[in-house]
């Protein structure tokens, strides 16, 4: 995270994380300042590209149908922005990490089947610049909230 934040800058994106529908005045009043200066914060930490984004976690019954994997990817070369770029076409991906290690990338998929997951696996495999991958079916999960 950037190294600019104030203590109230991690506390709110704290908060957040945990719960991004939170109401501004909830928000206030859990860190002991006014909505007005909630409500600028938000704002400052989305326009400077802190928050990249609000989304929705679902309970895992809700996704009990979904197959779940987890991809390691190594790239050719030393370069993988094309790489990144082919990926982020394959919509089943649902989060894409760099990483330092045997592997350069991590993805993290979601899909209908198996088969989905197969031909995600093959489109995966075959995009240029990729040259080695591992996938790990996740078979639950545990959280730590």
């Amino acid at each position: 995270m950037n190294r600019d934040l104030d203590d109230l800058d991690r506390r709110l994106v704290s908060r957040l994380r945990a719960n991004g529908r939170e109401s501004v005045a909830r928000l206030a009043e859990a860190l002991g300042v006014t909505r007005t200066t909630v409500a600028k914060r938000i704002e400052r930490l989305v326009d400077t590209g802190v928050i990249v984004g609000f989304s929705v976690r679902v309970h895992d019954d809700a996704a009990a149908t979904a197959v779940r994997a987890i991809t390691m990817v190594a790239v050719e070369g030393r370069d993988a922005r094309d790489v990144v770029a082919g990926l982020r076409g394959i919509p089943e991906i649902a989060a894409l990490h760099t990483t330092n290690g045997r592997w350069d990338l991590v993805a993290e998929l979601s899909c209908d089947s198996l088969a989905s997951l197969d031909g995600v696996l093959n489109a995966l495999r075959t995009l240029d610049g990729i040259r080695d991958s591992e996938t790990s079916i996740l078979l639950s999960s545990a959280s730590l909230a």
